[in-house]
């Protein structure tokens, strides 16, 4: 006889064909039981994040999503993770979804430090997530969350029980050769106007045809997605300001070279056909891992096959292979002892 969770990730390969009946229904209804709060992040940007939990639950996800995205997008991950036995935690990071913005043109992706969404999440975990009940923590982080993860945990390695590094930012997928952008950087740092303004090729938020995009496979999610952003303008968040794009750069290489800080358990998901990131940073990190003694799980990343950039937002099957290795990673880590 299945059991209700394994009825639930049965489920997982079967959506898209009835997704808007799902979407309208189950989803929608699971929805309406969050839990939105919000805290002060540096200099005092308000930055908000949504909760789903059970009593009968004793483990915790959280998730730290990537550039643009908000927790709104997150419902049908929230979904899944919550009914396959955990609560769910889910930040918008600053400058984007409901969370604060730092300049008046709300659609520019702007950052003052890489740092502070680093201090933002410490303040998310010591304020909600270190204080909870729970026996288990872990974290799911996709893409420029991913990159706040690791260098957060270079400071932090004992917090989380194990993490799940999905298409991480380590190295960003560049369109002219990497010493002409960083000279085009640098110059832009020495005038404001610049620095804060649109990066080359980019500008407001704008709705792409499903044909081009390069994040997913799946119309159905790409079209919810769109969606969000026409219910809630306010949640749309275009092209990142150059000073943005220097300080992601920055960040992926303080991740590569501090990443022998990192000794909790890692599970690095990789995208096959990435158009985003860069994957032979993903590469690095894990050889730099194992050159440490803490080696990835499987010591290389996990290649999804087939997939663009935003894995848990893909085809079923794709999407359906990438949560199921996650939560049965997070699940090797469940009866080790806990020692926090």
């Amino acid at each position: 006889m299945p059991t209700p969770m394994s009825q639930h990730k049965n489920g997982w390969l079967e959506r898209e064909g009835a997704f808007a009946a799902f979407a309208t229904g189950p989803l929608t209804d699971f929805w309406r039981g969050r839990e939105e709060r919000e805290f002060n992040g540096v200099d005092d940007v308000p930055v908000r994040y949504v909760r789903f939990s059970s009593p009968q639950h004793d483990r915790v996800i959280v998730v730290c999503p990537g550039r643009i995205e908000s927790y709104v997008k997150y419902a049908e991950l929230a979904y899944d993770l919550y009914h396959s036995g955990f609560d769910v935690l889910i930040i918008d990071h600053r400058g984007q979804g409901r969370s604060g913005r730092m300049l008046s043109d709300t659609h520019r992706g702007h950052v003052v430090n890489f740092n502070d969404y680093v201090e933002d999440f410490d303040r998310f975990y010591q304020q909600e997530v270190a204080s909870g009940p729970w026996r288990k923590r872990y974290l799911l982080a996709h893409s420029m969350g991913g990159a706040i993860a690791a260098l957060w945990l270079q400071q932090a390695p004992d917090a989380f029980d194990a993490v799940a590094l999905c298409a991480p930012m380590f190295g960003i997928t560049l369109r002219w050769p990497e010493w002409m952008v960083r000279h085009i950087l640098d110059w832009a740092e020495g005038h404001p106007r610049i620095r804060e303004g649109y990066a080359l090729g980019t500008g407001r938020w704008r709705a792409l045809p499903f044909s081009v995009n390069v994040l997913t496979h799946s119309e159905e999610r790409y079209r919810r997605s769109l969606r969000f952003y026409a219910d809630e303008p306010a949640l749309r968040v275009g092209g990142p300001t150059f000073h943005w794009v220097r300080e992601g750069i920055l960040a992926g290489e303080k991740v590569l070279a501090g990443a022998t800080a990192i000794t909790t358990p890692i599970f690095l998901l990789q995208a096959e056909e990435e158009r985003v990131v860069d994957n032979r940073a993903h590469q690095r990190f894990c050889e730099i891992m194992a050159a440490a003694g803490h080696p990835c799980e499987g010591e290389t990343p996990y290649v999804i096959e087939g997939a663009y950039h935003e894995i848990l937002f893909e085809k079923d099957a794709m999407r359906a292979r990438a949560l199921s290795a996650v939560l049965e990673f997070f699940d090797r880590h469940n009866s080790l002892i806990y020692s926090k």
